[in-house]
C-alpha cells in the first residue's frame, strides 16, 4: 500500500508528524508532497528538520497569495504528483487551503480521502476553514474524527457511520512526541523562571488584529493583568496593526509584558507547558492546552473545539476586556477552580491516535474496501424512517437481523447518541437507511 501525505502549514506538519512515525514503524510506503503554503523553501525544510523528518519528496511552493490563487496552484501541483504517484490514499489533514485542494484532486481521480481531524464545525460561515472542513468531508472516504461530538456532526451532514472513526487528536500524540524535542532545543532567550506566574498569549485573528476596538479591548485587559508575566510572541500582522492603532507603544511600556519576536514551535510548546494560563485565538492551541494541563482563555466568540469547553479547560471570553479580567481574577483567587481546569479530562485521548488511524486504514485496505467504486447497491432505492425500539438489541444485531438496514442516528429522549455497534437500543428511537431493490 502507497500512501499520500499533503500538508500545507506547519500546524498541520505538527499534527501528521505522529501519523508519519507511524508508518515509517509500519514500513508502510508513503509520499510526502508539502505544498509550501505561507512559507520558503529554506523555512519549511528547516522546520522538517527540527521535528526530526524527513524532507518532502514534494515541495510544490506555492508560497502565499489570495485563497484564490492558493487552492489553484495547488489543484495543479497536487494532480501532477497524484498522477505521477498513483497511491492507494491520501491523508490531509484539518482546514487549510492545502486540505480543500488535496480532497478536491483525489476525489476527482478517484483516490480515496482520508481526513484527519474530520468533523470539526464552528458553524461560522465567515471563516475560510469552515468551508474548506466542509468541502474536504463531502469528497472523503474515511474520517478520522477526534471526538465523538464531530462524529455527530458528521451525522447529521448524511455521512455514514461506518466511514467514521473516532481515533482522538493527533494533537496529544504529537505534544509528547514534540516535547521531548523540544526541551533538548530550548531557546534561551525565552528566559524563563521556575515557579514564575507566566500567562503566555498569541493572538493573529483578523477578527481581533484588523478590528481597533477588539483590540484595543484586548491591550487594555493585558496591561490590567500585572498579576502575572505575560509573554506576547507577537506576529508580524499584529505588530502592524498595533502600531496602526496606535497601540504598540502602550503595550511596551507595560513591565509586566514581554512582547518577543515570533517563536518556533518547539519553544512555544516548552513556554507553553511552563505557563500558568494561556490566552489565544488560535484553535490548535485550545488542543495543545488541555493536553498540557494548562487552562486556556479563548479570545474568540465561537470554538469549532467545544470539547475542550465542555471538558472545562477552556473558557470563551471573545474580545470584552470585563469579561477576560473578570475570567483570569476568578479563576486565579479560586484554587478549586483553577484545579479543575488544569486537570480537566483530555477529551482528544491518551496519545495512541495515530495508531488508531492506521489500524483503521490496513483493515480496510486488507478488506478490499479502500477503492473507489460505483455502489453494489445503486440499483436500489433508499428509503429513510425513524423507529422506536421496544426489544433488546444493540446496533449490529440490529442491522444483521435487518438485512440491508444502517442506523444512522440513535435518539435518547432530547440526546443524539453515537451508533456504535454495542450500543443497546432499547427503548430509543433510531434514524435508519433502508435498501430495497427496485
Amino acid at each position: 500500500m502507497k500512501i499520500a501525505v499533503i500538508i500545507g502549514t506547519r500546524p498541520e506538519i505538527i499534527k501528521m508528524a505522529p501519523v508519519i512515525d507511524e508508518m515509517e514503524q509500519r514500513n508502510v510506503e508513503y509520499v510526502l508532497i508539502h505544498t509550501g503554503q505561507h512559507y520558503d523553501h529554506e523555512m519549511s525544510n528547516q522546520f522538517f528538520l527540527d521535528l526530526e523528518l524527513r524532507k518532502p519528496d514534494y515541495n510544490i511552493g506555492v508560497g502565499s497569495g489570495s485563497h484564490g490563487e492558493q487552492t489553484a496552484d495547488m489543484i495543479k501541483g497536487i494532480e501532477k504528483v497524484l498522477l505521477a504517484e498513483n497511491p492507494d490514499l491520501v491523508l490531509v489533514q484539518g482546514d487549510t487551503n492545502a486540505v480543500l485542494s488535496g480532497a478536491i484532486v483525489a476525489s476527482k481521480l478517484h483516490i480515496p480521502v482520508g481526513h484527519v481531524e474530520a468533523g470539526l464545525r464552528s458553524y461560522d460561515k465567515s471563516m475560510p476553514e469552515e468551508i474548506n472542513r466542509e468541502i474536504a468531508d463531502v469528497c472523503s472516504k474515511m474520517y478520522f474524527v477526534p471526538t465523538e461530538e464531530s462524529a455527530i456532526n458528521l451525522l447529521f451532514a448524511g455521512i455514514n457511520p461506518k466511514d467514521i472513526f473516532i481515533t482522538g487528536n493527533t494533537v496529544v500524540d504529537a505534544c509528547m512526541r514534540n516535547l521531548k524535542i523540544a526541551t533538548k532545543k530550548l531557546d534561551t532567550s525565552l528566559e524563563i523562571t521556575a515557579g514564575e506566574n507566566i500567562l503566555a498569549l498569541t493572538m493573529h485573528r483578523a477578527e481581533n488584529v484588523d478590528n481597533p476596538q477588539r483590540l484595543q479591548n484586548i491591550i487594555d485587559a493585558l496591561i490590567e493583568l500585572n498579576e502575572f508575566t505575560i509573554i506576547f510572541p507577537a506576529h508580524p500582522r499584529t505588530i502592524k496593526n498595533l502600531k496602526k492603532f496606535n497601540l504598540l507603544e502602550k503595550l511596551e511600556n507595560a513591565e509586566h509584558i514581554k512582547l518577543i519576536k515570533p517563536i518556533g514551535y518547539l519553544d512555544f510548546l516548552v513556554l507553553l507547558s511552563n505557563s500558568k494560563f494561556v490566552m489565544t485565538d488560535s484553535g490548535g492551541i485550545q488542543e495543545e492546552a488541555i493536553t498540557l494541563n494548562v487552562p486556556c482563555i479563548t479570545l474568540r466568540y465561537n470554538t469549532e473545539r467545544p470539547e475542550t469547553v465542555k471538558a472545562g479547560g477552556n473558557i470563551l471570553v471573545g474580545a470584552e476586556k470585563d469579561k477576560m479580567i473578570d475570567t483570569v481574577k476568578k479563576i486565579l483567587s479560586d484554587q478549586n477552580l483553577y484545579d479543575k481546569m488544569s486537570e480537566a479530562k483530555n477529551p482528544y485521548g491518551e496519545g495512541d491516535s495515530s495508531k488508531k488511524i492506521l489500524d483503521s486504514i490496513f483493515k480496510l485496505y486488507d478488506e478490499n474496501k479502500l477503492k473507489i467504486t460505483v455502489p453494489d447497491d445503486i440499483m436500489k432505492v433508499k428509503s429513510r424512517k425513524i423507529l422506536k425500539i421496544k426489544e433488546n438489541i444493540d446496533v449490529a444485531e440490529f442491522e444483521k437481523k435487518n438485512k440491508g438496514t444502517t442506523v444512522k442516528m440513535v435518539f435518547e429522549k432530547s440526546n443524539v447518541l453515537y451508533p456504535y455497534d454495542y450500543l443497546n437500543l432499547k427503548d430509543k428511537t433510531v434514524l435508519i437507511d433502508v435498501l430495497k431493490e427496485k
